[in-house]
């Protein structure tokens, strides 16, 4: 195992069978055929892949990871299908209701995984997909189930407790796009991956700032402000790793190697972020604030004048 390779896979471990499940629990609204039974059997999908990733590059982890691939990719499915489900229109006939800014971002976790899955194989196969270096195709996993998934869960999290304020709106539509800014730049040059570095850092700042408000105004407990807290500073350094990776990539300033960038960068999300973000959301949740609920909600009817005459008759005890 590399020096690389020590740090990546047990933190793609964790991604794969705690972070995703844990996430997807998190998740409501429509709920598409086999939703429910995708999320239960989750770490079951998820066992073959992180088998894989501590195997040799042979034909057997491949396979295993292409088992992991195709749960992704039933993953990513239930994204377009979630989305039928929100733009259906109402039994009264109304105008359909749009994907606010949340669900954008619930989408784009649910349909991240898949980016991961398809590296996964790539480099268990020791294949150069796109023509992308083993060591490229290795960090891309890490990336699409941390900032792909868990970034941008969490920024549709905090646009619903958050009630959708101009900061939230702009944190869970900026979290996507730089990701999918990051993901283009392999492609493209490395200034696209600079700029998409740009944006993602400018929505990790807003969830950052999101979640110590939520810490001040929704965390009750100690353990879940801390938490929050932890979750929401760690970002401060993994995000400016971030950009002086991306900088000097681009103009070839003097910047981290790699695998440095995975032992601080990379540790400090998965752990530091999106570990401490989950479980803050997940005891929030319990004490009955609400999850990521992104659809519309529609208006509620008014009272019928029969309940408007009883409520208007009865008398109230004062307090």
């Amino acid at each position: 195992m590399t020096a690389l390779s020590a740090f990546v896979v047990p933190v793609v471990t964790l991604g794969m069978l705690w972070v995703v499940p844990t996430g997807l629990a998190l998740v409501d609204g429509p709920r598409p055929p086999g939703w429910d039974l995708l999320r239960r059997a989750w770490p079951l999908l998820a066992l073959p892949g992180a088998v894989s990733l501590w195997l040799p590059r042979s034909g057997t982890a491949t396979a295993l990871a292409a088992c992991y691939a195709l749960a992704t990719l039933a993953l990513a499915l239930q994204a377009p299908a979630r989305l039928a489900l929100t733009l259906r229109r109402p039994p009264d006939g109304g105008p359909r209701p749009a994907p606010g800014a949340g669900e954008v971002a619930v989408l784009t976790a649910l349909v991240s995984p898949a980016v991961a899955g398809a590296a996964l194989v790539a480099e268990r196969a020791a294949y150069p997909l796109f023509g992308f270096e083993r060591d490229l195709l290795a960090l891309t996993v890490p990336h699409f189930h941390f900032a792909g998934f868990a970034a941008a869960l969490v920024a549709g999290l905090l646009c619903r407790t958050s009630a959708g304020s101009a900061l939230a709106r702009a944190a869970a539509l900026s979290v996507p796009a730089g990701t999918l800014l990051v993901l283009a730049g392999y492609f493209v040059n490395d200034w696209t991956e600079l700029a998409g570095a740009v944006v993602l850092t400018a929505g990790m700042a807003a969830v950052a700032v999101l979640t110590l408000r939520e810490r001040r105004g929704l965390a009750a407990d100690t353990a879940t402000r801390a938490l929050l807290g932890v979750s929401a500073l760690v970002l401060a350094a993994t995000m400016a790793l971030a950009l002086w990776w991306a900088l000097g990539e681009a103009t070839g300033l003097p910047h981290p190697t790699l695998t440095w960038m995975a032992a601080t960068h990379g540790l400090g999300n998965a752990l530091g972020f999106a570990v401490c973000a989950l479980l803050a959301h997940r005891r929030l949740r319990r004490t009955g604030l609400p999850a990521a609920t992104t659809a519309p909600v529609p208006p509620a009817a008014a009272p019928t004048p029969a309940a408007a005459a009883a409520a208007a008759s009865r008398t109230e005890l004062p307090a």
